[in-house]
This record gives structure tokens, sequence and C-alpha cells, in this order.
């Protein structure tokens, strides 16, 4: 089941589902109120702190441009999805979907369902239309078990699933953007992205807590694979 991990400033986590008690108690709320990100998202009107990722990736690989279209995969609480209508200008198309509901953001198609099911890549699909889609970004996580090499296991898959979606609906020369944490199967799943695009980059944004093994992988200019083969 896929998941954004937004770092939503609210109290229950998108990750924690059933609202139980944080694992991390009174000590982990105490940093979350603390952190200078979560505050400069409040007083800007983010909805978490992790607008700030895709900002510093945006700012250090030149993502964004007015005019693209991009799919945001695991979208809520919709941080992200506010930093690209900002930047993307009037002329932008984004679609965003997630398996929570998300508050609605103007001049965003929102979409509640969930991506691993055939019932959820359709409605992406439905939403953009002919668009060709030139940057897919996906923040999606699993919903976490406790067991490390279960949740490791887990987000490969996801991630293996936004790479799929980006090398089969992104146009040639598009852009992917992945979250992908250190540990079994990242390797592979580097190798796998490399296959498919002309540049590829690991990026760990700031805002990224120092204890998470969060990091992004950055794919630029996607290559046809089969354009490679008639050459």
């Amino acid at each position: 089941m896929s998941k954004g991990c937004n770092d939503s400033n609210a109290v229950t986590s998108p990750l924690n589902r059933a609202g139980k008690k944080h694992r991390f108690g009174k000590a982990w709320m105490r940093e979350h109120l603390t952190d200078p990100y979560v505050r400069e998202a409040t007083r800007l009107g983010y909805r978490s702190r992790a607008a700030f990722k895709l900002k510093e990736l945006d700012e250090r690989d030149r993502l964004l441009r007015p005019g693209l279209t991009v799919v945001d995969l695991g979208a809520a609480p919709g941080s992200w999805s506010q930093v690209l209508r900002e930047r993307l200008g009037p002329k932008g198309a984004i679609v965003a979907i997630d398996l929570l509901p998300m508050e609605p953001i103007a001049g965003v198609s929102s979409i509640t369902a969930d991506f691993e099911q055939d019932e959820g890549l359709a409605a992406v699909e439905n939403a953009l239309g002919e668009r060709p889609v030139d940057l897919v970004l996906s923040d999606m996580s699993p919903n976490l078990s406790g067991i490390d090499v279960v949740d490791q296991a887990r987000s490969v898959a996801l991630a293996e699933l936004a790479l799929q979606f980006a090398a089969t609906h992104l146009r040639a020369g598009g852009d992917f953007v992945v979250k992908v944490f250190q540990g079994a199967g990242l390797d592979a799943f580097e190798r796998d992205v490399r296959e498919h695009f002309t540049k590829t980059y690991l990026r760990k944004p700031k805002a990224s807590r120092d204890r998470s093994r969060e990091h992004y992988v950055v794919a630029r200019g996607l290559r046809r694979i089969d354009e490679d083969d008639e050459r």
C-alpha cells in the first residue's frame, strides 16, 4: 500500500493511519515542534516540512519550469503539490495521487486512490489525458511494520513501481525523482534507473532529518530503450 511520507505537521502521521501513539513519544514531539523547517512551513502555509526538500532538489537540479506537466505520486498532505503550483505557473499541469484524501489545491488534479492498483493507475492516466509527462515525482513510502527488512523491501517495490510508471509515461528527455532508503536493494534499483536515464544522482536534502536513511534518486533525460535498440 503506497503512501506519501511528507513529514506532516499534524500530530497523526500519514504512516500511522490508526492514530496510535507515536513510538518516539514526547521527545519526538518536542523535536518536531521545535524543528525550524516545521516552523517555517507553518509560517509560509505549507502543509509539511517536506516542501523544503523539493525546493532544495529543484534549486540544485533545476527540475521545475513554468508550463510543465508533472505527476506527484504519494502526494498527501500536499506540500509538494503546493510547491509545484507555485513554480509551474498557470500553464503547468499537476496530477497528484495518494491513498489518503488530500485537501484541494487550486489547479491540482487530486486523486484519492491506491497507485499500486490498476484503478489508481487508470485514474492518473485519465487525468493526464493526452498530455505528455515532463516530470514524475514519487514521495511514496510503505506503511511501516517496524521490521526493517520487510519495510526496506516494500520501499524498494514502491520505487520500482514509480520507475515503471516514469519509464512508460514520461516523454523522451523527461525527468524522474523518487524517494529511496539506504539499505538492501538500493544499489540494484539505482542500476535499473541508470538503464532508463542519461544522468542519475543520489541526493539527501538538508531538510531530511540527519538520522533518516531517506534519500532521493534524481534521474535526468529519459532514454527510450526501444529507440536505443533501433540505433
